[in-house]
């Protein structure tokens, strides 16, 4: 699969994607999207593959946002489209992926790209990080979640306030407020992801992707989280990994998940 936009690789049961328009501060556009979602599929499907990261090229970005030369003369009937698709073909394509996302935010995470790394399981930020979502300040609001899933991760009223005022937060104020998970020198950010990562391949892959599940279900309208936990809880003692998990631990041994 040959992609222009984005380029993957992967070791050790990691698979990493990172965007690649530095000349664009990495900016989103429809083609960069369709990669990601590819490459995000391809991965997923890829039973070696434990964790996936997605990053950004260089080291002022991660994603600066979308590309606005491409919708700066849509329609009412085009923008909503174009929401719609990139929601459904990306944003939440990877919240409800089993496969474990952390996005290792390596400089500007705006508008689109603070959208697609809210979108990630996890946030890893560098030092030199900054964050916020703009679109007001063009006339629009977020389209891809952005009103939705910050408000999750730092409360109604700071996410009100870094909406309306289209400023942008540091990389110390996404952590104190729950928005990132950790803060590392940019030099760190790639090493600490993956040890982040080799630390969740440790546990079972199946029980890993019903936690995903059951935890998003908490968020989804018509969907009673609690119900969900349930449902998958007793799946999991269906599964080879709960079978090899409770006998090592019974046997004082590690375990050898197969993600089965």
């Amino acid at each position: 699969m040959n992609f222009e936009n984005i380029l993957i690789a992967s070791e050790n049961g990691i698979g990493q994607i990172t965007i690649n328009r530095p000349s664009k501060l990495n900016a989103l556009n429809v083609a960069t999207i369709k990669e990601l979602h590819d490459g995000l599929e391809s991965l997923n499907n890829n039973p070696e593959i434990k964790v996936i990261i997605i990053t950004g090229e260089g080291e002022k970005a991660f994603v600066a946002g979308a590309d606005i030369s491409e919708f700066a003369h849509f329609t009412v009937d085009q923008g909503a489209q174009l929401a719609q698709q990139g929601q459904e073909l990306l944003f939440n394509f990877i919240e409800n992926l089993n496969t474990p996302v952390i996005a290792a935010v390596n400089g500007f995470a705006l508008g689109g790209g603070l959208e697609l790394a809210m979108a990630c399981h996890i946030r890893i930020a560098s030092d030199n990080a900054k964050m916020g979502l703009p679109e007001v300040s063009l006339g629009v609001i977020p389209g891809y979640g952005g009103t939705q899933r910050l408000p999750q991760l730092v409360g109604k009223g700071r996410a009100m306030e870094m909406i309306m005022t289209a400023g942008m937060i540091t990389a110390e104020e996404a952590y104190r407020t729950g928005l990132v998970n950790h803060v590392v020198p940019q030099a760190e950010l790639l090493d600490f992801t993956k040890s982040l990562a080799q630390r969740i391949m440790k546990n079972s892959p199946v029980a890993i992707g019903k936690a995903i599940e059951s935890v998003n279900a908490n968020f989804t309208d018509g969907v009673n989280g609690f119900d969900s936990e349930i449902i998958n809880f007793g799946k999991c003692f269906g599964t080879g990994d709960f079978i090899e998990g409770t006998t090592a631990f019974l046997e004082k041994r590690k375990a050898d998940f197969k993600g089965n």
